[in-house]
């Protein structure tokens, strides 16, 4: 019997590793599980200009938003282990896995990690026409003194923005009052116009508004300042350490799909993450390039989801 089990394992593995050497031999999707124009549209449409030429396939990015990226993230979930089909998403991934309680796939574990592309920093931002506070520690002590009557934006109920506050809040023990809206647009809109008092937002999207005077930079949630505001601190610089609250992106299989495909596809996705001009096209959305290895990504995500599980825990947030 053990012999039958080694052969069996033998004819499998050799059989991987052939179907590996043939691929690719059709295009290959990248689903993105949002919109067109967003950050992890951008990632996603840097490698299917650039797969191509070192995979000998077309690569065509394929977006299926909703639901908070659940709808695509369940396609590919659902879709054949073969390196055909691959999901590009940011750290949503893991927050869904605690924040939805009736998920037909597993965000974490129906999944095969094959690369990290990038990190994105968000920023803790205020008006400064109608909060004075230029510190965290000034943040912590109005939201105490008046607990519950501050707001805070969010683009909706289970994003990074709103985890990202949910666990400052945590930190602090402090109240401060959720707005969620439909989408950045109309959030920042109303920041800007004095109407909410903070928020949590992208670099690039924040920053034109700090450089024109219309927002504070109260503090980023990277765990380094970043050269475009050097004044600006961390939040574990100004004393939470469970402040890094980065974003990360990047790109996963089916779980199943063979290690030499994702080996191959880790190679190739490094060495584009790798090239100048893909560097300044993230830059300008507020991203940093960084490749891993697949087993790396593996372990950021288990640690991920478990964090941001006990923050969803704690302030009893759901998604529906």
């Amino acid at each position: 019997m053990r012999s039958l089990k080694k052969i069996l394992a033998t004819l499998l593995l050799a059989a991987g590793a052939a179907a590996a050497q043939a691929w690719p031999e059709q295009p290959i999707t990248l689903v993105v599980p949002y919109t067109p124009g967003t950050g992890i549209d951008l990632i996603a449409r840097q490698l299917s200009a650039r797969l191509p030429a070192v995979l000998g396939q077309p690569v065509v990015v394929d977006n299926v938003a909703g639901a908070s990226g659940n709808i695509g993230s369940e396609k590919v979930a659902r879709a054949k282990p073969d390196g055909y089909t691959l999901l590009v998403q940011v750290n949503t991934l893991v927050m869904n896995k605690s924040l939805y309680k009736s998920l037909a796939y597993d965000p974490v574990n129906d999944f095969t990690p094959v690369s990290l592309t990038s990190w994105g920093t968000l920023l803790l931002v205020t008006n400064p026409n109608v909060q004075k506070a230029t510190t965290v520690a000034q943040v912590v002590a109005a939201a105490k003194s008046s607990p519950g009557k501050l707001t805070y934006a969010t683009p909706g109920v289970g994003t990074p923005h709103h985890l990202s506050m949910a666990l400052l809040m945590q930190s602090t023990g402090t109240e401060l009052l959720h707005v969620p809206y439909k989408g950045t647009a109309g959030a920042v809109t109303d920041l800007l116009g004095g109407r909410i008092d903070y928020m949590f937002l992208p670099v690039h999207v924040a920053l034109q508004h700090i450089q024109a005077g219309k927002l504070r930079a109260i503090a980023t949630g990277s765990d380094k300042r970043l050269p475009q505001l050097p004044d600006v601190p961390t939040l574990a610089e100004a004393g939470i350490q469970a402040g890094n609250v980065d974003m990360w992106y990047g790109v996963l299989a089916p779980k199943g799909t063979p290690a030499p495909v994702v080996a191959r596809l880790n190679k190739e996705i490094g060495a584009i993450l790798r090239q100048p001009e893909v560097a300044t096209a993230f830059e300008a959305q507020g991203m940093v390039p960084a490749s891993s290895a697949p087993g790396e990504f593996k372990d950021l995500i288990a640690k991920d989801a478990q964090r941001w599980a006990g923050v969803v825990q704690r302030g009893r947030i759901t998604a529906e």
